[in-house]
């Protein structure tokens, strides 16, 4: 699929190894290079798009898109350049319980500065060097802070899957959707939808899952737990992003560890640790330790 600004998307299946993501992967590219020869196009995997000022880009004709460039400058400076001037690699993971659900979105959303920065390879912007080692991660603390970011109440070791449910209830929506018509509301968040319906409508399903599909956090609840917190990658990386990530959370040695590894720090001091992380990568701190040595 495209995003808004023309990056290409590729959903992957769900496999039992990360061989056969990688796999898919390679088909893919192979697929993509066959098709793009011709008309001498070549694909970049980066984080933040080196070349393009907003104004060179295209609108890619989807119905959220619309509502989402309208609405998103007025939560933050950043919004479009989300939209149309980032890419990333997300990998998506299993979880057996509600417990190991939690557990292993506390891990991630500790971790994920830490990853940003090891994954880090967006520092360029309109073709020149810019402030940060991965611009699309300074993009993104200035974005929309309802939907984005870290969780804070997904720190508490007692949190549940019903903590997720209720901070999801109570982000503002994009719009709802009936048949080809996208009808923008943008003012009204799902708990409110819920009780009040909107324009006649009533919620339904399908509005929760597509609400659920509308925020941004850098890692976030669904079907599984998707991790997205790293610039796009060159071809021999990106499945590096998985099976780091798989081999933390799929592993009870490793996430043991993991937890060790952040035991201490909590919400605030990651959530400030993101922006000298984004702009020195490894070079930078989380709560005065160097990231190169945690």
């Amino acid at each position: 699929t495209l995003e808004p600004g023309g990056q290409l998307e590729l959903s992957g299946a769900p496999f039992r190894d990360v061989h056969a993501t990688e796999r898919e992967m390679r088909e893919h590219l192979d697929e993509l290079r066959d098709l793009s020869a011709p008309h001498d196009l070549a694909w970049f995997g980066l984080g933040f798009q080196p070349f393009a000022r907003q104004a060179d880009l295209p609108w890619v004709p989807k119905l959220r898109y619309g509502i989402m460039k309208n609405y998103l400058p007025t939560r933050g400076q950043r919004g479009r350049d989300m939209m149309r001037r980032t890419a990333t690699v997300q990998a998506n993971f299993d979880f057996e319980s509600e417990q190991d659900a939690m557990r292993k979105l506390r891990v991630s959303l500790a971790l994920s500065p830490l990853c940003s920065a090891m994954f880090a390879n967006s520092p360029i912007m309109r073709g020149r060097p810019c402030a940060a080692l991965s611009e699309r991660a300074r993009v993104w603390l200035d974005t929309d802070p309802d939907r984005a970011g870290l969780l804070p109440f997904a720190w508490h070791q007692d949190a549940r899957l019903e903590d997720y449910v209720q901070w999801a209830l109570d982000v503002p929506m994009f719009m709802v959707k009936r048949g080809s018509e996208a009808l923008a509301n943008t003012g009204q968040t799902f708990r409110a939808f819920m009780k009040d319906g909107f324009e006649g409508h009533r919620p339904t399903l399908t509005d929760w899952r597509s609400h659920l599909a509308t925020l941004f956090p850098e890692a976030r609840l669904k079907n599984t737990l998707e991790v997205r917190c790293v610039d796009s990658q060159p071809t021999e990386l990106v499945c590096a992003v998985p099976a780091l990530w798989k081999g933390i959370l799929y592993d009870e040695a490793a996430l043991n560890a993991a937890e060790a590894l952040v035991e201490g720090l909590d919400h605030d001091a990651v959530q400030a640790s993101r922006e000298p992380l984004s702009r020195e990568g490894l070079r930078g701190q989380i709560a005065g330790r160097p990231a190169q040595r945690m």
